[in-house]
């Protein structure tokens, strides 16, 4: 009889307790829904939404009777809008020159930054507030602006740039086929390299000053202890901005849309946004522009997968170095 009373007892002060913890968890629980509700609201209604309806689309044709001057009527395509992208010679070649200016803009911008960043934080550039804002500033100007700013630039006749290289015979056309890419990356490291290079600087900022001292005292010059040291604990912000950096470059849209003005070099379907753009507003085509749409999220998708694990596997592959260099006796 007294050990049933026990158990049951002890039963009692068991759920008391967890009574009490869940009471101890509501402000808690309502901080983090008060906190994470709204940008839950804006994710699902800018997001979330728009993607399957996109989806939705993608599954769809809209056809004219009468040569085009019938009414609309959709039906199912199916798999008909993807083929039709994955087939369009213009939407390959739209990827393939996407990738070109990603393969390029990327390690540019992100070892630009970087070592722009070490360098404010080795302290051997001086008037450093000041440079940091000077570097800041571009990223400031919309992109459009800034866009319209180096198509002056590009324009023979009118570029003070380009007087200046006729005046010592040195001829450049920036518009022309093979100086395009090139002048798309120019625009957006002029754009980009000064923000990236702040976030770089307060990842760099966040090393505990003990770690560069002990290494200062073990002999470690400036170099070695900016390979060996910083650059390995800022390993996780390089990850995240090369995600968005790379999801930022197949998003190509504003420059090329803008300086398609000035060279027919560029074409309405220069690359896939501008593709997609061509299909929905131009071919009035909403089922093919949601379905390259779709292919696109996709690419960005995989490939932010691809530098997140990347990242994530070294970082283990360090962990495991270091800890078998523990190990040894």
């Amino acid at each position: 009889m007294s050990t049933a009373t026990e158990r049951m007892r002890t039963a009692t002060e068991g759920m008391s307790t967890d009574n009490d913890s869940r009471r101890a968890r509501r402000p808690q629980r309502l901080a983090v829904s008060t906190l994470l509700g709204p940008f839950g609201v804006l994710l699902v209604a800018v997001f979330v939404v728009p993607t399957l309806y996109a989806v939705y689309l993608s599954f769809f044709s809209t056809s004219h009777s009468g040569l085009g001057f019938g009414n609309a009527r959709t039906a199912f395509a199916g798999l008909r809008n993807y083929t039709a992208v994955l087939s369009d010679p213009s939407f390959v070649r739209g990827v393939g020159i996407t990738l070109l200016y990603a393969v390029v803009f990327i390690p540019l911008v992100l070892v630009g930054a970087l070592a722009l960043a070490l360098l404010f934080d080795s302290g051997l550039i001086r008037a450093r507030q000041l440079t940091q804002t000077v570097l800041f500033v571009p990223h400031a100007v919309p992109g459009i602006i800034a866009t319209v700013i180096w198509l002056y630039l590009y324009t023979p006749g009118i570029s003070p740039v380009l007087d200046a290289l006729q005046g010592i015979d040195i001829t450049v056309n920036f518009l022309g086929l093979t100086m395009i890419v090139p002048s798309l990356v120019n625009i957006a490291l002029w754009s980009g390299l000064g923000y990236t290079a702040v976030i770089f600087f307060a990842a760099l900022k966040a090393i505990p000053r003990e770690l560069i001292e002990a290494a200062a005292m073990d002999g470690a010059g400036p170099v070695r202890t900016a390979l060996t040291i910083k650059v390995p604990l800022v390993r996780s912000t390089l990850s995240t901005v090369a995600i968005f950096t790379t999801i930022g470059a197949l998003q190509l849209f504003t420059e090329p849309m803008l300086l398609a003005k000035a060279t027919p070099l560029i074409s309405p379907r220069y690359t896939p946004n501008m593709y997609i753009f061509d299909a929905a507003f131009t071919r009035n085509n909403y089922g093919l522009a949601s379905a390259a749409s779709v292919l696109l999220l996709i690419v960005c998708c995989a490939l932010s997968f691809a530098v997140t694990r990347g990242s994530a596997g070294s970082a283990r592959r360090k962990t495991r170095v270091t800890s078998s260099r523990k190990a040894r006796p």
